[in-house]
């Protein structure tokens, strides 16, 4: 640092503060450390000391609180998580609780600090307490499954296909009180042998033929690419 931009520093301000803070904030903060007064810096570093940006959300909202996440990151639609069928969306806030309740045992084990753990305890419990809440939520609405208003196709609500090679364990998820076991399935379960197959109208079919045609390959040439003239023998040792 040279020695008249030196004497521009108050004494007070250490050149790795101000070098950390040039990277993160705009220019006239810069500008504010080289020529403000002592007073001046101590108020910049009162209000972004330990990286706070309290100067910065209540400049952009007010006092209020700041909707972003903890990148800074504002809100947007995609925080929302729902499908519009109430049975489904309470599903999946089940399924959130347990795997937040897991992500908090692993929490739990990685730290040996007796507050730390107290604290994920309590977080890890509620968890399990939402879970629970919205167990009830679900199991209080008589019609919650199937989700969604059309019903299944009969013949296959039913219909446990052991896809499985070897034993294959039997329980209530397989069941014959619950489901029709079939233990060895035909390759596809519409009769067909299994390959994808689509029916056309015979106009569809038409064009589709003529498109056939037009993209035919010919197997028996060897056209020259435009890879090719810029293409060169590969390099070898000596």
């Amino acid at each position: 640092m040279s020695t008249r931009l030196n004497s521009l520093l108050p004494s007070s301000i250490s050149y790795r503060y101000l070098f950390l803070n040039i990277r993160i904030n705009s220019l006239s903060s810069f500008i504010l450390f080289f020529e403000g007064s002592e007073e001046q810096g101590d108020l910049y570093r009162s209000i972004t000391g330990a990286g706070n940006d309290s100067h910065l959300t209540s400049i952009l909202y007010g006092g209020g609180p700041a909707l972003t996440n903890s990148a800074g990151v504002p809100w947007t639609a995609a925080y929302i998580d729902t499908i519009g069928e109430v049975t489904a969306d309470l599903r999946s806030n089940i399924a959130a609780e347990a795997r937040a309740k897991i992500l908090y045992e692993r929490l739990i084990n990685l730290t040996d600090d007796v507050g730390v753990k107290d604290a994920l305890g309590f977080l890890m419990t509620r968890e399990v307490a939402h879970q629970l809440s919205f167990e009830k939520a679900l199991y209080s609405i008589h019609n919650n499954f199937p989700p969604g208003k059309l019903p299944p196709i009969e013949k296959y609500a039913h219909t446990y296909y052991n896809m499985s090679q070897g034993d294959d364990i039997r329980g209530s998820w397989n069941s014959d009180e619950n489901f029709d076991y079939v233990a060895d399935p035909q390759p596809a379960v519409d009769g067909g042998d299994g390959s994808a197959s689509v029916t056309l109208p015979s106009k569809q079919l038409s064009d589709l033929d003529t498109l056939a045609t037009r993209t035919a390959s010919q197997p028996d040439t060897n056209p020259i690419t435009g890879a090719e003239p810029g293409s060169k023998t590969p390099l070898t040792n000596q």
